[in-house]
């Protein structure tokens, strides 16, 4: 492990040094390189000078007590060791999980797409919830979110709704809430007080840059069409919205949003760039699926993850069996301790499959 440090730091310093370079500077693809590279490895560079320095600290304390001291001097000494051995085991349970492989995307902008499933009117309002939950989970991260097509219904959910979220390490977070989930309730529209059980799916795609996957203009249809608001009723009458299809793969993105077709064609390309980067990605890892599976963050979407249950104020996250007794404070958008569970899991996994 330590030999594995000490190459990470030598990395660190070759990029300043390389950071420093008037041709690199002049080159901002490079330039943008280096300092993505650099940012991921900072944390771990700055752990392991800690634990150099902690375990140098211990080394001397160790060779004072060889010395003749008093008794206050000895104890003070000894405390100080104390201290030094906790915070030395500490950095290094801390180091080897910073050791671990990332997701390259993990500090990726996301897609999030919402859809009403099983459950007709109720699923539509649930995935209003879910889009609520994100929205305020997204805000307390320091992040911000942005509209970018929705389907509503005259009750006030929807069919479907596509969002950005943007800010550091995104896709880290979210990439956990890809699946099904499952809400247990008294709909709005059951006037017997029966429980409906409902689903809506969650897809979290990280944003691809242009650099990323190419698209060529000559493999996108362009259409264009009137928006329309619930129940297809015409809000407008200029040929503002915007449907692209990527021929190549069939896949197939509409936005109506904004009023200008120039923004829509903008937004629909970001969702279209999106998930043709994310089809790559599963085609071209299809040979990693079993070990994908173990993964608690890359399962089937269709996979039921997580039950919203409104009568016992119960989440369960059923990936970890987590249960939690906070279903208002999570709709309000406090997911961290759910997400931080399964990250805790996920990083457990890793480091018995790299011991095996």
């Amino acid at each position: 492990m330590l030999d594995r440090l000490q190459s990470v730091e030598d990395r660190y310093n070759r990029l300043n040094e390389l950071l420093s370079d008037p041709d690199i500077i002049s080159d901002n693809k490079k330039l943008r390189e280096f300092s993505k590279e650099q940012s991921s490895i900072e944390e771990t560079v700055q752990a392991y000078r800690e634990y150099k320095e902690v375990v140098s600290q211990y080394k001397d304390a160790k060779a004072m007590l060889e010395d003749k001291l008093d008794d206050e001097m000895y104890a003070m000494v000894k405390e100080e060791m104390d201290e030094l051995s906790t915070r030395k085991e500490e950095l290094e349970a801390l180091l080897k999980i910073l050791l671990l492989p990332k997701d390259p995307n993990d500090d990726k902008n996301v897609i999030v797409e919402i859809r009403g499933a099983a459950g007709g009117d109720e699923a539509q309002l649930f995935a209003g919830d879910l889009y609520k939950m994100y929205s305020r989970f997204a805000e307390a991260q320091g992040w911000k979110t942005e509209l970018i097509e929705a389907t509503s219904t005259e009750l006030g959910g929807y069919k479907e709704i596509i969002f950005s979220i943007n800010g550091a390490g995104a896709y880290s977070k979210m990439k956990y809430e890809n699946g099904a989930h499952r809400v247990q309730r008294v709909p709005q529209t059951e006037s017997g007080g029966r429980i409906h059980t409902s689903t809506a799916t969650v897809a979290v795609l990280p944003e691809a840059e242009e650099v990323e996957v190419e698209i060529h203009d000559k493999d996108i249809r362009v259409d264009t069409f009137t928006s329309s608001g619930p129940g297809g009723q015409s809000v407008n009458t200029t040929m503002s919205a915007v449907r692209l299809t990527h021929l190549p793969t069939g896949t197939v993105v509409s936005c109506q949003d904004e009023k200008s077709q120039i923004k829509n064609k903008e937004k629909a390309m970001k969702v279209l760039r999106a998930r043709v980067y994310d089809k790559v990605q599963r085609e071209v890892q299809a040979e990693y699926d079993q070990n994908r599976k173990l993964a608690v963050g890359t399962g089937d979407r269709s996979e039921r993850i997580r039950t919203y249950n409104f009568p016992q104020s119960r989440v369960t996250d059923h990936r970890i069996g987590l249960t939690i007794q906070k279903l208002e404070q999570i709709l309000q958008g406090k997911l961290d301790e759910v997400i931080d569970a399964l990250i805790v899991e996920e990083q457990a996994e890793m480091m018995q499959n790299a011991e095996e």
